[in-house]
């Protein structure tokens, strides 16, 4: 073969490099994609009931988070550690008792009671942290945690459900719940850390319990009835 001919066969390297990139096309859909994502955020945000649920969203994780990591953290001994896990482990089974009952009852019920049950039972276990600290006490009352988590797992899915229905954007609200659910989380740690640092754990679960009814209160006051709820009530038009 020809040396001249040879150079032309031979495989470039940015050439097959330069295949590999990213086209216009993929470019310009990924910029729509965020466009629509950003748009949707748009409409839920003018929801009067999503904006409500996603503030009560917050204040709730401010509260809970960080109650089972102050207690665990706390310095109980090795043995007392074990029980307070084997507490929360118990609970994790209650959640699931709760759960296949939440669906049933929020039917029959409504979602809005479910809600508020499962908050006052973080308002009351962050109190009665307080008044014992003998494993037995502990473990039962992290058992009310089960309730409460078994309820809001099932019940923040209908709210949502409801309240994005027939609009194609109950993904996208469920995204919303994640990220204040973890702004939560972050400012729950950070708070109780500095509190149990500088005051003790009692001041910090009190705290922490305050915390909680105040998510109570909004939810309440502000939070409407979701099931059977209609368009013109989900853009908060009476």
């Amino acid at each position: 073969m020809h040396p001249a001919r040879a150079h032309r066969l031979r495989p470039r390297p940015w050439r097959r490099w330069r295949g590999r990139g990213p086209s216009g096309n993929d470019a310009q859909g990924f910029g729509a994609s965020i466009r629509d994502l950003l748009a949707t955020f748009r409409e839920l945000a003018k929801q009067r009931a999503v904006l409500v649920f996603l503030v009560c969203a917050v204040i709730f994780h401010f509260a809970n988070a960080a109650v089972v990591t102050r207690m665990l953290g706390a310095d109980q001994g090795a043995q007392r550690a074990v029980l307070y896990t084997a507490g929360y482990m118990l609970a994790s089974q209650v959640v699931f008792v709760v759960a296949a009952l939440s669906g049933r009852l929020a039917a029959k019920i409504g979602r809005k009671p479910l809600f508020l049950f499962a908050f006052a039972m973080r308002t009351l276990r962050g109190v009665l942290y307080t008044l014992s600290d003998q494993p037995a006490a502990l473990i039962a009352v992290q058992c009310m945690d089960g309730l409460g988590a078994g309820v809001i797992g099932v019940v923040a899915v209908l709210i949502f459900a409801d309240l994005t229905k027939g609009t194609g954007r109950f993904n996208a609200a469920q995204g919303a719940v994640a990220t204040a659910e973890g702004l939560g989380t972050f400012l729950s740690n950070a708070m109780s850390g500095f509190l149990a640092t500088r005051f003790g754990m009692t001041p910090t679960f009190l705290v922490l319990a305050c915390i909680a009814a105040v998510s109570f209160v909004v939810f309440a006051a502000f939070m409407p009835e979701t099931r059977g709820m209609t368009r013109e009530k989900q853009q908060g038009h009476p």
